[in-house]
């Protein structure tokens, strides 16, 4: 395997901005070997008519899709903000709203499933908000003002049996738990 297509990999997955460092650390390799990789793989995909293609702003890179093709998943996201949410996304909607704010990991302890895919849907339907925490050193999410004034509430907890659900035992215990553990294995 080559390491453009293995950074090409981990940029797929990802699908959010990460550093030069971060994936010289990822790949086990150096930032002189990533930058080098990096450059095969932007040729690779601006060479041709890609569906996909890397953006860089300054030590950060992406995987994103090609411009090109904006019309498309301008229809896409049109169609796919008029369906409706699946069970999965209601559940992880659910749980934010009643524990939030919260990290991905947290909210994956208490669902057991890897979120990501579904933390993306709901910031693009705009149900979700991310915001940086210092003290988590990372992103926690919570429900969106647009959310709350679709459901007609001001609060969320005005939400039918908040104080039940918020202060769930099981669910305490479950944040606890990942609260334990060592940062490097989150």
């Amino acid at each position: 395997m080559s390491l453009s297509s293995r950074l090409e990999a981990v940029l797929f997955a990802v699908a959010k901005p990460l550093s030069r460092a971060q994936l010289a650390r990822a790949l086990g390799c150096t930032k002189e070997e990533v930058g080098g990789a990096l450059t095969e793989l932007v040729s690779r995909c601006h060479a041709t008519d890609a569906g996909v293609c890397v953006l860089e702003t300054g030590e950060d890179v992406q995987l994103v899709s090609n411009p090109a093709y904006a019309s498309d998943l301008e229809q896409f996201v049109k169609q796919d903000a008029a369906s409706e949410l699946t069970r999965p996304a209601l559940e992880t909607l659910t749980v934010i709203a009643y524990r939030g704010p919260m990290t991905k990991p947290e909210i994956e302890q208490v669902r057991g499933v890897n979120c990501t895919l579904i933390l993306r849907h709901l910031l693009m339907r705009d149900m979700v908000v991310e915001e940086p925490n210092e003290q988590k050193m990372q992103p926690t999410y919570r429900v969106s003002p647009t959310l709350l004034r679709h459901l007609g509430c001001t609060s969320v907890v005005q939400l039918p049996n908040y104080t039940a659900f918020a202060k769930n035992e099981d669910v305490a215990r479950l944040q606890a738990q990942l609260s334990a553990m060592p940062e490097d294995s989150v």
